[in-house]
């Protein structure tokens, strides 16, 4: 399991700021985001930066047990 922390509109969707969930790619991980809370997910994910423990990775990156995924989407406001 890692740990995935969502931010901004991702967590809006989810309705929840982080939640543990078992994959060993962030693609897969991604994926099954996307099947738990749907297209408007996917789209938020589309336009988002991904960062494993404190970096920026990309979705094909290996993920352990105990790694934290970020969802951080881009940031708007005035």
């Amino acid at each position: 399991m890692v740990l995935v922390k969502l931010f901004a509109q991702a967590a809006e969707i989810a309705a929840c700021s982080e939640l543990e969930v078992e994959g060993s790619t962030v693609s897969e991980i991604s994926s099954k985001l996307v099947e738990s809370y749907g297209d408007d997910f996917q789209t938020v994910l589309n336009s988002s930066q991904i960062w494993v423990n404190g970096s920026s990775a990309p979705f094909e990156r290996s993920l352990v047990e105990g790694d934290e995924v970020a969802v951080l989407p881009p940031v708007s406001g005035g």
